[in-house]
């Protein structure tokens, strides 16, 4: 199909970049729409179609969000100049956003009332993966929307996973993995404070436990930015309140004790009011080194 096949990808941030790129390199017609006008010249002149989305709509076979949270997610959909009103019938929408599975469900309704798809298709795999086109994609929807969307769900993706034939259970399997993720980097950075209580230099903590039963995917990714005090956002404090307070959500609508999840939440809450939001995640290991009077490498 190549470049035949026409895609919108609306928000280039340093998931929807790489995933933009990635579609890109498989040979697809790409148009890339960001709020920051310089992210989307960038990707125009890395190869990107040109045109405004109300020019072009009309035409495109699938269009993928890449976008924050729901409220962006509706507002890039359904708000001023949103997308769905200007596809065609037959169209397919990828919500790639970690949102509540009502809400999923919500706009595969809405998508159905203008005659276009929708994929419940929330995304794992950071950054890099995104780039390479390597992404594991989490989704839920019709056989006919996982057909229309064929193309662009083989250019991003080394592994989708089909969780259900109707919106809400990929997100609803993405609030598990967040569940797992952000409670494994909070204890990423509980341990290795810990181990400086007792003397344990971050760079042996790391070359010892990502040899040990106690390592993760979340610790050997991001104990390497406590270690070079690189605290530049791969992925933000931000996201976590959010993602964790959809798992806290879900948990009391099914009336069910998540409190593992929910004190790292506190955690990530407290990093915010000390003002590291925009920060890596990473940086949730500074909430612990005040708390006990230990100075991060890096830091001093």
């Amino acid at each position: 199909m190549g470049a035949d096949y026409k895609v919108a990808v609306i928000g280039l941030g340093s998931m929807g970049y790489g995933v933009a790129s990635s579609l890109l390199r498989a040979g697809l017609t790409v148009y890339g729409f960001d709020i920051n006008p310089a992210q989307a010249q960038k990707f125009r002149e890395a190869g990107g179609a040109e045109g405004a989305l109300a020019d072009v709509a009309g035409d495109l076979d699938a269009v993928v969000t890449v976008v924050l949270n729901a409220a962006q997610t509706e507002a890039v959909l359904f708000g001023d100049g949103g997308a769905v009103p200007m596809l065609r019938k037959g169209a397919a929408v990828m919500s790639c956003a970690t949102v509540a599975p009502d809400f999923a469900r919500r706009m595969e309704a809405q998508c159905a009332e203008n005659g276009v798809l929708y994929l419940d298709a929330p995304i794992s795999g950071g950054p890099i993966r995104a780039a390479d086109g390597a992404l594991s994609v989490l989704a839920s929807g019709t056989a006919e929307t996982f057909t229309a969307l064929k193309p662009a769900l083989d250019g991003m993706a080394s592994d989708v996973f089909e969780m259900g034939d109707s919106a809400g259970a990929g997100s609803a399997m993405k609030a598990v993995n967040q569940l797992l993720v952000g409670v494994h980097i909070a204890t990423m950075a509980e341990a290795l404070t810990f181990g400086m209580t007792q003397g344990v230099d971050p760079k042996r903590f790391y070359e010892v436990i990502t040899k040990s039963a106690g390592t993760s995917w979340a610790l050997e990714n991001r104990t390497p930015h406590i270690i070079d005090n690189d605290y530049s956002p791969k992925s933000q404090v931000n996201i976590w309140p959010k993602d964790l307070g959809i798992v806290q959500d879900i948990a009391r609508s099914a009336k069910f004790s998540a409190p593992i999840s929910g004190a790292a939440l506190q955690m990530y809450l407290a990093a915010q009011g000390m003002g590291l939001g925009a920060e890596d995640d990473a940086a949730i290991a500074k909430v612990y080194a005040a708390m006990a009077g230990l100075t991060l490498p890096g830091q001093e």
